[in-house]
């Protein structure tokens, strides 16, 4: 048994710790990693308060999701023991794979291993590890258990993953229009045939949640020259991993190195656990760090994109409705090259195009449930009387186009 362990959160205040299996969890080497993987990556280069990190919003989704338990129970839903455990570990992890600046990385030096694939992994050596005990944890997560109102708490469209990271994001970008009421939100909730549902009362709650989600991936997420710096870091990690390729010895952390010098793929992370060890190695500090090294590097376009990433100076964006025309992506390569005096294939990593999407609402993927008065349970969009709700069920589609400058 645990004695109730405190910590302090900047966003909720105190929050509590119950189960001493959490706490253990907690302290895995796996789990603390994550103190240093920063929630927003290259996004303080915009807003400088958002150097939160992922350690920080999970324990935050871990807060939320005790409410919620707790909420529920008092509403008469028995949830077990067990079943807390599970629901808490579950949200705890449900981040565990993401790697330094996750995008990126997946964008360059390991082919088409994503996140999702490294949490998987993560949880089952877990589990092999604790002998088992989170056996019910991975149901959950998976969606396997039969109640599934507990996935949906964990993955949904208003799980306690997004109600922590709108906040939590929010709170240190200063973008206050990104704020939500996840206390009210959380009193709102309901469990009716075995779904996740949400009292009518909490409608305007639930309107607020959806605009403020959207806010924050125009203002925040997919801000312009967030775009730029994060697309920048892409080039540079591809130009490095192009180098390694051809021979050149990169200054890199070993586990960097491991990846620049071999071609990962995500059979090497089924066959054997190297890849996964020395991917569980890796965070912002091996990156940050090897872009430091690499603004002195002789090769002109690797120095060039990390000292502009170092010292702030990113490509020129523009960001239009319509797709980019060929001949103005191809005219920005000419102009680089004839500025450098460099190939076409150098002038291209200069070069930002392509397209951002954003949806805020999606009612035809399992949306938010509204439990009206008279009982009927419809989905948000058709029990708000906010005009613009439906509305943004519908993706927006934006295209940019950035070069050196």
């Amino acid at each position: 048994m645990l004695k109730r362990k405190m910590i302090n959160d900047p966003v909720y205040g105190f929050v509590t710790i119950r189960h001493a299996f959490v706490l253990e969890l907690i302290n895995h080497r796996y789990f603390q990693r994550l103190r240093r993987i920063t929630q927003l990556g290259l996004s303080s280069l915009v807003y400088p308060g958002a150097g939160h990190n992922r350690f920080q919003h999970a324990m935050g989704a871990m807060h939320l999701m005790q409410n919620a338990i707790d909420e529920l129970r008092l509403k008469g839903h028995a949830i077990s023991h067990e079943e807390e455990v599970g629901l808490l570990c579950a949200i705890l992890l449900h981040d565990i794979g993401h790697g330094p600046f996750s995008h990126a990385l997946e964008s360059s030096i390991v082919n088409e291993v994503h996140h999702e694939h490294i949490s998987s992994f993560a949880m089952q050596r877990l589990n092999a590890e604790f002998k088992g005990q989170l056996n019910l944890t991975l149901e959950i997560f998976n969606g396997t258990y039969p109640r599934k109102f507990m996935h949906q708490l964990v993955s949904s469209q208003l799980d306690m993953d997004r109600l922590d990271y709108l906040a939590r994001d929010s709170f240190f970008s200063g973008v206050v229009e990104g704020q939500v009421g996840s206390e009210r939100l959380i009193k709102m909730l309901d469990v009716v045939n075995d779904q996740l549902v949400v009292e009518e009362k909490g409608i305007y709650s639930i309107e607020k949640f959806i605009v403020a989600r959207r806010f924050m991936y125009w203002q925040v997420y997919l801000h312009k020259t967030v775009l730029s710096a994060e697309y920048m870091l892409v080039n540079v990690l591809r130009r490095a991993k192009q180098l390694a390729d051809q021979g050149e010895q990169l200054w890199a952390s070993p586990s960097l190195q491991y990846f620049l010098n071999n071609k990962i793929s995500l059979s090497d992370f089924e066959a054997a656990d190297e890849a996964f060890e020395m991917f569980m190695k890796l965070d912002d500090i091996d990156i940050l760090g090897a872009l430091k090294v690499w603004t002195s590097h002789s090769d002109f376009v690797l120095s060039q994109l990390a000292t502009r990433i170092v010292e702030r100076r990113l490509f020129k964006i523009e960001i239009s409705r319509t797709e980019i025309p060929e001949s103005s992506i191809q005219q920005a390569i000419q102009d680089i090259q004839n500025e450098y005096n460099i190939s076409a294939e150098e002038a291209r990593y200069f070069v930002l195009n392509g397209k951002v999407d954003n949806r805020a609402y999606n009612s035809m993927n399992e949306g938010i449930l509204v439990k009206m008065k008279n009982g009927e349970i419809i989905d948000a969009a058709k029990a708000s009387d906010h005009d613009n709700l439906s509305a943004l069920s519908a993706p927006v589609e934006k295209y940019f186009l950035a070069k050196a400058k």
